[in-house]
């Protein structure tokens, strides 16, 4: 009987450098694109949050029958619904948490020149919130809506379409309440092109 000699059933160190460097290759050009992809998961998450919080203030001012509003700090980067307190001392008061906004995003139309279709003859954000005393506020915008969540201006008549701009790395969203309070979620690329409603 004749014996042979046995092989050696494993891998070399050169072949795991090589299958390593392969990996190692493939990775660092996959790493941009998922970066880009968890950075518009991001921004997409908020612009959905304030149009969320935006519905939450109409609904509150109607099931609480008085004015409420989305409060958009917009230096600090968040955003809030307020109430009117209609008892005690009238006032804007917080009903529920502050909501922070994802590192990278911002209010702010950022380098857009166009308003999302029929909704602004020009880019430009809601109008700034005012204090109990009716003063503006700085660095802040609102959307406001009186007891039977119609959008209002700052004296109570019903207002024109307001928008909450966000821009991040990877696109501008729009967040637009029409005259009659109907709510839209708008994106568009931040080099330009053509709004998509979400």
């Amino acid at each position: 009987m004749s014996s042979r000699p046995s092989l050696s059933s494993g891998f070399s160190a050169l072949e795991l450098l090589i299958v390593l460097a392969i990996a190692g290759t493939l990775a660092a050009m996959s790493l941009p694109a998922s970066m880009s992809m968890v950075q518009e998961f991001r921004l997409s998450g908020d612009a959905h949050g304030v149009s969320n919080s935006v519905a939450l203030a109409k609904m509150s001012a109607a099931a609480q029958f008085t004015r409420a509003r989305l409060y958009v700090d917009l230096a600090a980067g968040t955003h809030r619904v307020e109430i009117w307190r209609q008892t005690g001392t009238p006032g804007w008061v917080s009903d529920g948490g502050i909501t922070l906004l994802a590192q990278g995003d911002g209010f702010g139309a950022g380098t857009i020149d166009a308003p999302p279709p029929d909704s602004q003859a020009a880019v430009a954000l809601a109008p700034a919130c005012r204090n109990d005393a009716g003063a503006a506020i700085a660095n802040t915008a609102c959307v406001l809506f009186n007891s039977r969540g119609i959008s209002i201006d700052e004296v109570g008549a019903p207002s024109a379409v307001r928008v909450l701009y966000l821009s991040g790395p990877t696109a501008v969203f729009a967040v637009v309440v029409s005259g009659t309070s109907q709510l839209q979620l708008w994106r568009i690329s931040p080099g330009g092109g053509t709004w998509t409603q979400e």
